[in-house]
């Protein structure tokens, strides 16, 4: 009888990967920190990671903690404070991480931020209310001409990406606009979708959960988001702007280099997993992979381009 190999193979693979992830799983409760409140795509990613780890290590859970404050800089500032056993991960997210310390009113430097992985990355966008009159970007740069100061738009958090990107916004096109601060995007949400605010530069994944409250006007990406294809980017409207906002997780510093790349690998695990694949692609959310092996230069180049943009913006101390 002729023996195909690659049959063989293929069980050999079915059976080895479940005992490789059963490897990888905790023996105890994840507790799973975040900075925001619930309702932000922080909160989203989270809660898709905790179905997803529930589906492949079934004896555990990832228990979320919310400790919103000072834009995600009041978890940040105590994530040291947690037990470094493997079982604590914070939710983190960039240029945040970057910008917040620069400006000096928080209790933590970048350097005291211990990432071990990104796993997503949401664009920049520009949206209004349904309700609003404006309906295209070029009525927004209209409106916002022709009476300077008067338009409000939210944003999660001061020296976050979505400040960044009001102020660069401001300065790419010559406009006024007040941004107003809130805890996270679930929030902020509630002043858009309630026609309290004038709008808001946030993120694609607020614009797609929310596609028949608000209308998106521009969006950073190098090409038009499948799922808004109506919306023109930055770079189709004059200006070379692709940016958003990064999201991991980082633990205490105390945590040993072994458990941190148990912690890595696990979530790379989750990002390949067909479900959340299919899940992040529905909300909007570009998986990126970036592990322990990859974090150092990764932070390194990522700290001196927001550095960069944070003091062309007058983000940082002067």
């Amino acid at each position: 009888m002729k023996v195909d190999i690659r049959h063989w193979i293929g069980i050999a693979c079915l059976i080895v990967a479940p005992m490789a992830l059963a490897q990888s799983c905790p023996d105890r409760n994840l507790m799973y920190w975040q900075a925001f409140p619930p309702g932000g795509e922080s909160d989203l990613s989270a809660r898709h990671q905790q179905m997803v780890l529930k589906k492949k290590c079934a004896a555990i859970d990832a228990i979320i903690q919310y400790k919103a404050g000072a834009g995600g800089g009041l978890m940040w500032g105590q994530m040291n404070q947690l037990p470094g056993d493997g079982l604590n991960v914070v939710g983190i997210n960039l240029p945040h991480i970057v910008f917040q310390p620069m400006e000096g009113q928080v209790q933590y430097k970048t350097q005291d931020i211990t990432p071990v992985f990104w796993f997503h990355f949401t664009p920049d966008i520009l949206a209004v209310p349904e309700q609003s009159p404006i309906r295209s970007f070029a009525d927004f740069i209209s409106a916002a001409k022709a009476a300077p100061g008067k338009l409000n738009l939210g944003g999660s958090g001061l020296n976050s990406a979505n400040h960044a990107a009001h102020e660069r916004m401001n300065a790419a096109f010559g406009v006024k606009t007040n941004y107003i601060p809130y805890k996270g995007t679930g929030d902020m949400s509630l002043a858009v979708v309630g026609n309290q605010i004038d709008g808001a530069m946030t993120y694609s994944a607020f614009a797609i959960n929310n596609k028949s409250k608000v209308r998106a006007l521009a969006i950073a990406m190098e090409k038009r988001h499948p799922l808004l294809p109506d919306v023109p980017t930055f770079k189709e409207l004059g200006v070379d702007w692709v940016d958003g906002a990064y999201r991991g997780i980082g633990v205490p510093r105390s945590t040993p280099p072994e458990a941190r790349k148990r912690l890595s690998d696990m979530w790379a695990a989750l990002n390949a997993d067909p479900e959340m694949k299919e899940l992040a692609a529905k909300s909007g959310f570009e998986l990126v992979n970036v592990g322990v092996d990859q974090m150092d230069p990764f932070m390194k180049e990522k700290t001196r381009l927001y550095t960069e943009g944070a003091q062309r913006l007058g983000l940082g101390k002067k």
